[in-house]
Formats: C-alpha cells, sequence, structure tokens
C-alpha cells in the first residue's frame, strides 16, 4: 500500500518551514482507495514568492485547521504505507519537522518519483513533475496546488509500476505486509486478487517472485494453483507468502508481461515457461519462375520467418486455411503431393504459368502483410485497464519494442510521445510468435500506421 502525497510549505529558512496544505492519496498499487486533501494554517508568514507560485496567502488559511489538529488523520491514512512523492526527501522531511514539533516520532518508508523516474525513464530533458508528465501525456491541472500534484503523481507513479518489470518497487512493498497465519493465508490470498484480466505475481516471505502467471481471470487462475494436489502446486502453496498483480484489460497485453518478466526475474516455479512456444515456422522463397512460395519448417531461430507455430499439424492447418482465403496454389506451399502442378481445380494456375507471377504474388504479399510486420511500423490498440483508457504495443520497422497504456482524451499523433510511455520490451521470437498467434485467433480494437502519423 502507498501513500502518494504533495505537501506546500510557507517557504523560509531550513527546517522552519510549515504546510499550508497537504494531499495524501492511498493507493493500492491498482486504484485510490482513500484520499485527505486539506489547506493547513501554519501559523507564520507565506513567503511571497510562495503565494505567487501557489496562490495559498496567509488569508485563505485563517480559518484552516492547525497542523496538530490534521495530525491523526495524516498518521491513520499513512500507516502499513509506503511514502511516496515527488522529490520525496523534501515532503518526508517536513513531515517529520512537523510531528517533531508535536513530539511524535513519526517514521515511514518512500520512495521518490524523481528517483524511480530517472531509473526507469532515461535520457528525459527534465524531471520536474510538470515537464515530466507533459512529456508522458499524464494530464495535469492545479499545477502547484497540493491536491493537483499529488494527483499527477499518483498517475505517474501507476506508470513507473508498469516500467518496473523486475519488479523491484513491488517485492519491497511486500516486506512491509504483516505475515498470515498459514491456515488462513491461501484464502486470503484469494480474496485479495480480482476476476479480471491480468498478470499476477506470487511473492515469498523476503518478497521475491517465485510465480509468474496471467490469466483473462486473475482470481480463477490464482484458485486453481490453490486447489491442485500435484507436487508443485504443493510446494508453491507451501512457499506463497502475499500475491500482487497488475490488470491489462488486454488479454494480448497480459501475455506479452509474462513472457518479458518471467524471462527477467526467472521465478524458481517458471521453469517450464523459459523454452521457446514455438516448434513450426512459415517461410517464403522464390522460385526460378518468379513465383513466391510458401513452406513450412522446423522451428529455426537463425533464419527469417513469416510466422511461427505451436506445432507442425497447426501449421498445416492455417496454411489450408490461408491457401482457401488468398485462393493460393497448394503446389507452391509444399502441402500438395503432386509437385508438378496442383490438383485443386479453384486454382488459378500458377503452377502451369496461366496466372502471371505478378498477380500471383500480390495476393502473397497481401497474405504476408497480414499476418507479419516486416518492415512496418504499426501501433496495435486493446482494451484498456479502464473504459476510458486503452493499451498499445508498438511495433517499429518491424521489432517489437513494447507496451503501454494511454488516456483516450490523448491523441496518437507524436511518435515520440509514444516511446515515451510504453514499457520497453525485448525483441525476441517468443514475443513475436505471441502477437502472430493471438492476431490469428483474435481481434484487437484497430492497428494504426505509424508512417501515417508522421506523414
Amino acid at each position: 500500500m502507498y501513500a502518494i502525497l504533495d505537501l506546500e510549505t510557507t517557504g523560509g529558512k531550513y527546517n522552519e518551514e510549515g504546510v499550508t496544505e497537504v494531499a495524501i492519496y492511498k493507493y493500492d498499487g491498482h486504484q485510490v482507495v482513500d484520499q485527505f486533501i486539506s489547506l493547513v494554517n501554519p501559523e507564520r508568514p507565506i513567503q511571497a514568492f510562495v503565494v505567487g507560485l501557489t496562490g495559498i496567502n496567509n488569508e485563505m488559511l485563517r480559518n484552516a485547521p492547525k497542523f496538530y489538529e490534521v495530525a491523526k488523520r495524516i498518521i491513520e491514512i499513512t500507516q502499513d504505507c509506503i511514502i511516496v512523492a515527488h522529490n520525496a526527501q523534501f515532503d518526508y522531511r517536513i513531515l517529520q519537522l512537523e510531528f517533531d514539533r508535536l513530539g511524535y516520532d513519526y517514521q515511514r518508508k518512500s520512495l521518490c518519483t524523481v528517483e524511480l523516474a530517472q531509473s526507469l525513464l532515461p535520457d528525459q530533458e527534465s524531471y520536474s513533475l510538470g515537464k515530466l508528465v507533459r512529456n508522458l501525456g499524464i494530464p495535469i491541472t492545479d499545477r502547484h496546488r497540493a491536491s493537483g500534484d499529488a494527483l499527477a503523481t499518483v498517475k505517474l507513479f501507476k506508470l513507473l509500476l508498469a516500467k518496473d518489470s523486475q519488479k523491484i518497487i513491488i517485492q519491497e512493498a511486500i516486506k512491509l505486509n504483516p505475515k498470515k497465519k498459514i491456515d488462513t493465508k491461501l484464502r486470503d490470498l484469494i480474496a485479495e486478487t480480482p476476476s479480471t484480466t491480468g498478470v499476477f505475481y506470487m511473492h515469498n516471505t523476503n518478497g521475491k517472485i517465485i510465480l509468474i502467471g496471467k490469466s483473462r481471470n486473475i482470481k480463477k487462475r490464482v484458485t486453481q494453483h490453490f486447489s491442485n494436489d500435484n507436487r508443485k502446486s504443493k510446494q508453491i502453496q507451501e512457499d506463497v507468502q502475499a500475491i500482487s498483480y497488475e490488470e491489462t484489460g488486454s488479454e494480448l497485453i497480459a501475455l506479452l508481461k509474462e513472457n518479458e518478466e518471467v524471462k527477467k526475474n526467472k521465478p524458481l516455479h517458471n521453469r517450464t515457461y523459459r523454452r521457446l512456444k514455438f516448434k513450426a515456422q512459415l517461410v517464403s522463397f522464390t522460385d526460378d519462375k518468379g513465383y513466391i512460395n510458401l513452406s513450412i519448417e522446423k522451428a529455426d531461430a537463425r533464419k527469417d520467418s513469416i510466422a511461427t507455430f505451436a506445432t507442425a499439424h497447426v501449421a498445416k492447418t492455417n496454411l489450408e486455411r490461408i491457401i482457401e482465403e488468398y485462393n493460393l496454389c497448394a503446389a507452391k506451399t509444399n502441402l500438395n503431393t503432386q509437385k508438378d502442378r496442383c490438383t485443386d481445380k479453384s486454382c488459378s494456375g500458377a503452377c502451369f504459368e496461366e496466372e502471371s507471377f505478378e498477380d500471383y504474388n500480390k495476393r502473397v504479399d497481401e497474405f504476408i502483410n497480414s499476418i507479419s510486420f516486416k518492415n512496418r511500423s504499426v501501433a496495435l490498440i486493446d482494451r484498456g485497464r479502464t473504459s476510458d483508457e486503452r493499451s498499445l504495443i508498438l511495433i517499429e520497422d518491424g521489432k517489437f519494442m513494447g507496451i503501454g497504456f494511454y488516456n483516450l482524451n490523448f491523441q496518437l499523433n507524436n511518435p515520440e510521445i509514444l516511446h515515451r510511455i510504453i514499457t520497453p520490451m525485448q525483441d525476441n521470437l517468443d514475443a513475436k510468435h505471441i502477437i502472430q498467434s493471438y492476431l490469428r485467433v483474435k481481434k484487437i480494437i484497430k492497428t494504426v500506421d505509424l508512417n501515417q502519423l508522421i506523414n
């Protein structure tokens, strides 16, 4: 649990400042579950430059509660939470200063979104809150007021959590959670998970990730792990201490996150997931007559392929469908038993050279472009985590770049911003296989051609 906050102060000499406004959003990693916002009478004058910056003046605070009157609420809402702030060293110091004046020892673990952004979002022009969120397409209102800045920090932190593919932030948070009794542990853990699409992470006592999984229904999948009585499941049930999760909205995004993060974190109970997920691939070559031929081969990471398939049987079934859909010649797909000519009466006659290779190749290219992103730059748009959000998968020049989320109010008209909001991922054969396999059987909302955005 996180307490994401922002303070406005009087300014002045170091350790003589006073709080003029406080905003705290209690955030469970997915949504705001509580909040506290209040002006505060600092019982000291506000510096003139601060009045100009925030718009808060002494007259506004005349009848506002003093810090000791809001101190109890601050303690309660931040209890068992990690303090998160943009430049957390300043806000945490001011909080401790105010509590010291009351004779109370206020101690919380803290995280700084400036430091996290510098680590997870390198090469930004500026890490000031205003410029950073603007560069990331995050809306911000009431700049330099506690509630506006704190809410922008919530949105920034949500993005940083998504980019933290090694789950360092979450693993640190798990260590703070009180340990559950073994007889109620599994039931309590199931109760904490949602029945939504996403990725879940099982942690041991030290916060280390021991299993990563994905599901269209996280609660259902976790329940299966905890109800099975095979050897692996029993070991998971014994080892697990906490569960964290990330909703994705899109099943394709969940598949890609699982693939990337299993490889990065190498969880103890994900060993079977680390091998390649496909055994056959579809390749093309041009024969001596100029016709493009298609062929199914054993998967080979060293060769450039059009598509990959889980098994040779799945590959053959898909190729048969492709032949029919695009009116291709079976003899030029290595599926025909008579290699010299095609026996399919609906064939256009490419194997007899009755159709020119130019006309025939157009249909082959049409099929290849529908399934392969080679040399193409696109954004695949799908469902987001909320109704006003969309997810995106960025592909540039055929290379898988990463995944991200954006608000519907944000217009996809700047490729540079797309790079800022995505979580970069490895362009490996597994990732490409996942994307192609998914798109062969399921639909996404739309595909955006990035070259059209540039032009």
